[in-house]
């Protein structure tokens, strides 16, 4: 028993002084380089990942940025987060930086986890397959071609709200949300509206989207095992999808131009080259995601403020009206209606102000260089955050209160207001996401007014902002 004992306390002995020769050497590692920005790194490979973390899933995202800000700089401090050393750089100064200098000593970077949660892409760089996927976007994105499914996307918004709330007394709103903005992208991504269908493989995605930026810690239970099971189930329908639509396409049956995944298939590299399903079956998840997650979160909180303040649902209300008044029976919204809610996609733009559903991205340094007079070398990551410019009074005067007419006239300050991204990596997305939400507040406001059921409801980050129960509201119906 001694000796085992004794055994036992040599072997701890070791694994602590083994800990802290790691640890100095982590240290030491980065203390030799010269003029870094102030901050921690925090424990050997762990970094501040798990506070990083934690703030986010506490309600309080900002609070790792503001509380480093005031302590080190409030324009780039020093930290480790999720395996890397990283800058981040905030502030107007450190977005304008960062959006301006793409390519030239900046460039996107994505966390192992999104390598190894998208395994395909491995084969290059998730860089590399972000790039191609950009070059691949057919006209699609943009707000002329968008013009054409605004009908589409109205049709889909009645249905949805025919089959979600209508008759209902209480709804969960986050779900439904995500179900509409869903529902949605499967039908412009890949043609599907069959409700069943896109059901098959909906429920998979708010676990693949938790674990895209977590520790990728391969374990049962984690957030970033369960998001590789959620991928390896949403990749093997896809691909039952992608296959189907090969033959469909060789008979006819399926129109070359009808949605980005027939684009994908009929679309070769410069050296003639097609892509393998899986790789296709990547893009388009990663499609969805972003065709559909950061909106379903965008279109919660705009439920939650309106509920908030009811002068401000008002507002909304006599925009809307006016537009459904101006219509016949059973006509559906067109590009002139859309461009008339000017007042609702004010409000819309100070949701996402207060709760922006992209709350930063990272980037890796291409070459050396000098920002606020500190050094980052080659090779860092660095991070740009919503936050540190969102809820500034330095660019947002009172930044708690919510008021949609800082989005009037000129609107905020350049470079200040982020929740697309911008310069060259700015969402490509934007106009789709304007439409979706905007077709969905003018949907919902025609049919009720509600309350909030969980007054002091938490927030919670993960990876976006969500109400911690859903956001349960009580339906009041306008015909009722």
């Amino acid at each position: 028993m001694e000796l085992f004992f004794l055994c036992g306390l040599i072997l701890s002995v070791f694994l602590v002084s083994l800990c802290c020769v790691v640890f100095l050497l982590y240290h030491n590692s980065y203390a030799s380089l010269p003029n870094l920005p102030r901050g921690k790194m925090g424990l050997p490979f762990i970094g501040e990942s798990l506070e990083f973390l934690s703030t986010g899933r506490k309600g309080h995202p900002e609070k790792f940025i503001y509380d480093r800000m005031a302590k080190f700089s409030s324009q780039v401090f020093k930290t480790s987060i999720l395996g890397a050393p990283v800058a981040v750089m905030c502030g107007s100064a450190g977005n304008k930086f960062l959006f301006s200098n793409e390519n030239k000593l900046v460039t996107p970077w994505w966390p192992n986890s999104v390598n190894k949660i998208f395994p395909s892409t491995q084969k290059s760089s998730s860089n590399k397959e972000s790039k191609n996927l950009r070059k691949l976007l057919p006209n699609i994105m943009k707000a002329e071609a968008l013009q054409r499914y605004i009908g589409i996307m109205d049709t889909i918004a009645q249905r949805h709200f025919e089959a979600g709330w209508d008759g209902k007394q209480e709804v969960i709103v986050f779900p439904l949300a995500k179900r509409y903005t869903f529902w949605l992208a499967c039908k412009l991504f890949l043609s599907i509206e069959d409700p069943k269908h896109v059901a098959k493989f909906e429920d998979h995605f708010s676990c693949l989207a938790s674990g895209i930026i977590s520790i990728p810690i391969n374990f049962p239970g984690t957030a970033f095992n369960r998001a590789i099971k959620a991928s390896n189930l949403i990749r093997k329908e896809l691909r039952a999808i992608i296959k189907q639509r090969k033959i469909d396409l060789a008979e006819n049956k399926a129109s070359p131009t009808q949605d980005i995944l027939s684009h994908m298939l009929l679309t070769s590299d410069e050296n003639g080259q097609y892509m393998n399903e899986m790789d296709i079956a990547d893009k388009i998840i990663g499609l969805l995601i972003g065709g559909h997650d950061t909106a379903s979160a965008a279109i919660t909180f705009v439920v939650k403020y309106l509920a908030e303040f009811p002068d401000i649902y008002n507002e909304v209300v006599k925009e809307q009206m006016e537009i459904a008044k101006s219509k016949k029976p059973g006509e559906l919204l067109n590009w002139d209606d859309v461009q008339k809610m000017k007042y609702s996609w004010n409000v819309a733009c100070e949701v996402m102000r207060l709760a922006p559903p992209l709350q930063g991205a990272f980037r890796e340094a291409i070459n050396d260089f000098i920002f606020a007079g500190f050094s980052i070398p080659k090779g860092w990551k660095l991070y740009w955050s919503a936050n540190s410019t969102h809820r500034n009074p330095e660019f947002f005067p009172e930044p708690e209160k919510f008021d949609p007419s800082r989005f009037e006239g000129n609107g905020p300050l350049p470079y200040s207001y982020v929740p697309f991204g911008g310069g060259p990596r700015m969402c490509p997305g934007k106009e789709y996401a304007r439409m979706e939400i905007l077709v969905f507040m003018h949907n919902v406001v025609k049919r009720f007014k509600w309350e909030k059921l969980l007054p002091g409801e938490k927030i919670i980050v993960n990876p976006m902002p969500i109400p911690a129960k859903g956001l349960p509201v009580r339906l009041l119906p306008h015909n009722a």
